[in-house]
């Protein structure tokens, strides 16, 4: 499937949202299911887009397929990203557009990003355990885990860390 990578637009904003909320919610990876506060900063697209960047996937149909969070050094968005460092987050695909490659194109554009425009040395990313199929596209894409780096943004939720080294 051709999938091209741009700026999220504001009419999207929703959109993109519930697309990211719904990946989350749809995976069990919130323990209070739709009660849960993060489901808000997930459905936070405006937030999210005037303080880091916000990409989308885009099928040839300009459907959008899914999107990502990208932090530059020193962006407020980072969690984990030290000062040469720049971090992705919340990167999710529809449901239907699952096994396209509209995460792995997402996935790429933070590399190239973070290589070109930023020229840091890493990029790095938080992760739960159970996302397997983005676990693949990280091993596919280089990413090695950074055990010494897992956190507790909660207590009881661990989250694993990866890192590319560019």
């Amino acid at each position: 499937m051709d999938i091209s990578i741009r700026a999220v637009d504001p009419t999207e904003h929703q959109l993109l949202g519930e697309i990211t909320a719904y990946a989350y919610l749809d995976g069990g990876l919130l323990d209070l299911g739709a009660e849960d506060p993060y489901v808000e900063q997930l459905r936070d697209v405006p937030r999210r887009a005037a303080e880091a960047d916000v990409l989308v996937a885009v099928g040839v149909d300009g459907r959008v397929l899914g999107g990502v969070t990208y932090a530059p050094p020193g962006n407020p968005w980072a969690d984990i990203a030290g000062p040469d460092e720049a971090e992705f987050r919340m990167l999710a695909v529809a449901r239907e557009a699952r096994g396209l490659g509209a995460g792995e194109a997402l996935v790429r554009a933070c590399i190239d990003r973070a290589r070109g425009t930023d020229g840091v040395a890493r990029l790095v990313l938080s992760t739960q355990s159970t996302m397997l199929a983005a676990h693949r596209i990280y091993h596919r894409l280089g990413f090695v885990r950074t055990p010494e780096r897992d956190w507790y943004p909660i207590p009881g939720l661990k989250l694993l860390t990866y890192s590319l080294t560019l």
